[in-house]
């Protein structure tokens, strides 16, 4: 089988927007039917389910194209399979003119039973089977893929909108866009933000959690911020959190990394980690970098809706 996880070259990197093309791939129920029409609300031509033995007359360059395609291929594709898929997008990283981005969107096999029973939909590798069995099957057989991903998503606790901000960062067509930095809030006792690239914990930091007065405010409040950065060992913490990403920054954009996700969390996601991540964002706008703004996960988790499908 051809190695297509090698990363798409410099030189196609600086194609024209016409030139673009994202392969949308992954699970069933993962959210590729979303993707699709985020990216077709980006500007791009969405196709979904193409022929693998259509995909290079479609996407290489001289063939009219005018418009940069994004294309769903996953185990409902007529002639799908590994080989097939492996060696397009190989022949498509090669050619001059063209750059070409595997979108792998995965998730976990509970969530995925959980979107298919709510939506009565059939699991297409489950219709002799039982459903976890279709899951577990599908994920076997395109794990391959996983490998040729430019930009993986876990999308088992992302909102839908979280999930079309993420989208845009990636692969808006903006021109010259650079480095976009998201600064997100988060609760340890709900779990990692798996889109997260960078986590800093908050939690040795005084907890207003415990302060009455201040218990049901939150870090955007001034009496919890002023609390929070009371703290003899705030100062130091900020300074060295901000003296490690002042390096990475650049070097992040320089390999042409087009979105980060900074995520800082604390025990309820309510207080501390707010604070600090709006600390880091306000210093981030000072440094000149593009920033989205902060945005807590205290709850968690994310509503399995018929979107996703």
């Amino acid at each position: 089988m051809t190695d297509c996880s090698a990363s798409t070259t410099g030189a196609s990197r600086t194609a024209s927007p016409a030139g673009r093309a994202v392969i949308v791939t992954g699970l069933s129920g993962a959210g590729k039917t979303s993707a699709l029409k985020v990216l077709e609300d980006l500007g791009y031509e969405a196709v979904d389910n193409l022929p693998v033995s259509l995909l290079f007359s479609l996407v290489r360059p001289g063939e009219g194209l005018s418009r940069p395609l994004a294309v769903g291929i996953d185990i409902r594709t007529r002639d799908f399979g590994i080989d097939p898929i492996s060696d397009a997008i190989a022949t498509l990283r090669a050619e001059q003119g063209l750059d070409v981005r595997v979108l792998f969107l995965d998730c976990d096999d509970d969530v995925l039973r959980r979107r298919f029973t709510e939506t009565r939909r059939r699991h297409p590798l489950a219709t002799d089977r039982p459903l976890i069995d279709g899951i577990r099957h599908e994920r076997t057989l395109v794990s391959p893929l996983k490998r040729c991903a430019d930009v993986v998503f876990d999308t088992s606790n992302l909102q839908p909108g979280e999930f079309k901000r993420v989208l845009a960062g990636h692969f808006g067509l903006e021109a010259d866009r650079g480095l976009m930095v998201f600064v997100t809030s988060f609760a340890y006792r709900n779990g990692l933000p798996r889109e997260a690239d960078l986590v800093f914990d908050a939690r040795f930091l005084s907890n207003p959690h415990y302060v009455p007065e201040l218990k049901p405010l939150t870090g955007r409040d001034k009496g919890v911020a002023e609390y929070v950065a009371a703290d003899s060992a705030f100062p130091a913490f900020f300074h060295s959190t901000t003296a490690l990403l002042a390096p990475l920054l650049p070097r992040f954009s320089a390999e042409g990394k087009s979105y980060l996700t900074i995520a800082v969390g604390c025990t309820g996601g309510r207080h501390r980690s707010v604070f600090v991540a709006e600390q880091l964002a306000a210093w981030l706008k000072e440094q000149g970098v593009r920033v989205e703004p902060a945005s807590p996960r205290a709850r968690g988790g994310g509503t399995l809706t018929r979107g996703w499908l």
